[in-house]
């Protein structure tokens, strides 16, 4: 059975930095692509960044472009979301997730929820002003 668990969130001034970890257990970080996702309230989920299983390619969305990294480490079989120059606007619930793929993808991942087979429970992230 696949689990993701996120863990880093909090409460963060404006301009201040967090980073996200993914702890994914079930299922090796080579055969999944991994997303990040934040929903805030009334709004839609939306993709923030994701890493392909086989590390070659990964894409993070304009909203966040150049205050955002996405990372992970084979060996902890854990996914990272550095966040940096928060602002009040990214204060969301931020969810990883899973998007199974064969062990010989070379594709690209997706922002699209719908493409993800498993998510974590999400973490809050709230930036004060």
């Amino acid at each position: 059975q696949v689990h993701l668990v996120e863990s880093g969130g909090g409460l963060v001034q404006s301009g201040g930095s967090l980073r996200l970890s993914c702890e994914v257990s079930g299922v090796t970080l080579d055969r999944a692509d991994i997303g990040w996702f934040r929903q805030a309230p009334g709004k839609g989920r939306e993709g923030v960044s994701c890493i392909s299983s086989h590390g070659g390619y990964s894409n993070i969305a304009d909203s966040v472009k150049g205050r955002f990294a996405i990372s992970r480490d084979i060996a902890k079989n854990t996914a990272y979301l550095q966040m940096s120059d928060l602002r009040p606007e990214d204060t969301a619930r931020y969810y990883c997730a899973a998007d199974f793929v064969p062990s010989d993808w070379t594709g690209q991942c997706w922002s699209a929820p719908v493409t993800y087979d498993e998510w974590g429970q999400g973490i809050q992230v709230t930036v004060s002003s």
